[in-house]
């Protein structure tokens, strides 16, 4: 894969109750979504990113297996990791994310009210954990 563009870190709020490798990953998918990391932009190293953020290795390692878990990237061994998803990729994962969520819901006999309660719910647990 090559890379199409750079990535620079933002601040990481060691005193924020998000922890860092969640603000990390937040980072870069947002920037994934905005269209400013495209797909084939090479990620620092793990030990560079953590190097720059002041981090541990595992906390940036962390952050990078649950956006390679979640197809955002991709490490390819000695080359190094690079942004997988595009701005259009991350898009129809999330319409069709979305889609088998409301399926599921009518399945159930949830209202759009009632299943958006759950879906706020998830989410604040998601930031709990």
């Amino acid at each position: 894969m090559k890379s199409t563009g750079t990535f620079d870190f933002g601040v990481i709020d060691h005193q924020s109750s998000v922890p860092p490798y969640e603000q990390l990953k937040n980072q870069i998918i947002l920037r994934v979504r905005n269209g400013k990391l495209l797909s084939g932009t090479k990620l620092p190293t793990v030990r560079q990113a953590a190097s720059d953020l002041g981090l541990s290795v595992n906390t940036v390692a962390r952050a990078y297996k649950e956006l390679e878990e979640q197809r955002i990237i991709e490490t390819n061994g000695r080359l190094g990791s690079f942004v997988r998803a595009s701005v259009d990729e991350f898009a129809d994962r999330m319409r069709e994310a979305a889609e088998q969520f409301v399926d599921e819901a009518l399945a159930c006999g949830v209202d759009e009210k009632r299943a958006i309660l759950y879906l706020s719910a998830a989410f604040s647990a998601k930031a709990r954990s």
